[in-house]
């Protein structure tokens, strides 16, 4: 199954970098990125085991949780689009992160 990543998660990624750099310790934040990355691959071949987003509730909105943060997911029949990456203790908000 193909991986997707959309703007959204692309910028919740840079937020991530820039945080950690402003908070002086670039090299925890290029950690993060590169550890969820690597997390995130895990679906290709297994697009059900993150759980369904709590706030939605529909079966196609999934989420891996990569403690502090969670990675959320658009599980479609052929693709997995990744559409945000959200501190653990936000509640999430999709306005339309669906687009790539």
């Amino acid at each position: 199954m193909k991986i997707f990543v959309a703007n959204s998660a692309y910028s919740d990624l840079e937020d991530i970098k820039e945080y950690y750099i402003k908070e002086g310790v670039a090299h925890i934040g290029k950690q993060f990125i590169e550890a969820i990355i690597e997390h995130v691959q895990i679906l290709a071949d297994n697009p059900d085991i993150g759980r369904v987003v709590p706030e939605f509730g529909e079966e196609q909105i999934r989420e891996l949780i990569h403690s502090p943060f969670r990675v959320v997911y658009l599980k479609e029949p052929n693709s997995i689009h990744i559409i945000r990456v959200w501190r653990s203790e936000r509640m999430l908000r999709l306005a339309d992160e669906r687009k790539t």
